[in-house]
């Protein structure tokens, strides 16, 4: 009924050139319905107030669903009931997260599922930090490499700067975009919080230019 109710309502919302400007954001990978951000969290706001939240053990087959549906706004909304989630579930969610990174993956979602998901996790059960990022990092999948970068970027004082500078060690020379630019927003990020140890990082490490720009961009 839920997943019934919510497409009767993305389709409702259905816009044709929102749709279009929408795709090209992606490089036309995903087609939209053309509903943009607060009338796609109105709608899922009313589908929830009409059906309920769906309960926490149905979160992995309702993600399989939503995440298999074409359109994007679908998988926006997963992202959203997976986060009203979070805060229940067990370590068992991280598979479920490195899964969803590994399908459909651009940026728009996997900057969600990193730091919103996998590193809220990672803060209720930090035994299973360095397992999964170690293979992450290691991982020929770039967007799981941007991901044990950036899990860490809401972190501040709690930030493990040492994994960090390991993980930026080894992607360094990466000539990939998203890694490149992974790795400036995550040294930008906690240079919020400790502007001295980024530079004195950034000084001793030879960083991509569009790395060193975006990390120093603040400093």
């Amino acid at each position: 009924m839920f997943i019934k109710t919510l497409e009767e309502s993305l389709e409702a919302g259905r816009n044709a050139v929102f749709a279009q400007q929408m795709s090209r954001y992606t490089r036309s990978l995903f087609p939209f319905y053309g509903i943009k951000t607060p009338l796609r969290e109105a709608i899922l706001k009313q589908v929830v107030q009409t059906c309920g939240l769906p309960v926490l053990d149905d979160l992995p087959a309702l993600m399989s669903i939503m995440w298999d549906k074409p359109e994007r706004e679908w998988h926006y909304c997963a992202l959203d009931i997976f986060h009203q989630h979070i805060k229940k579930c067990d370590e068992s969610a991280l598979d479920l997260v490195e899964k969803m990174i590994c399908q459909n993956s651009w940026w728009d979602t996997v900057d969600y599922l990193a730091p919103k998901l996998a590193g809220k996790l990672f803060l209720r059960f930090p035994e299973k930090t360095v397992s999964y990022t170690h293979r992450w990092i290691e991982s020929d999948n770039h967007w799981l490499q941007r991901s044990a970068i950036i899990f860490q970027l809401s972190y501040k004082t709690k930030t493990d700067f040492p994994l960090l500078c390991a993980y930026i060690d080894l992607r360094k020379g990466s000539k990939e975009f998203f890694i490149q630019k992974a790795i400036g927003w995550a040294l930008r990020q906690y240079g919020r919080t400790a502007p001295e140890k980024v530079r004195a990082f950034v000084s001793v490490i030879p960083l991509a230019p569009l790395s060193k720009r975006e990390a120093m961009k603040h400093l």
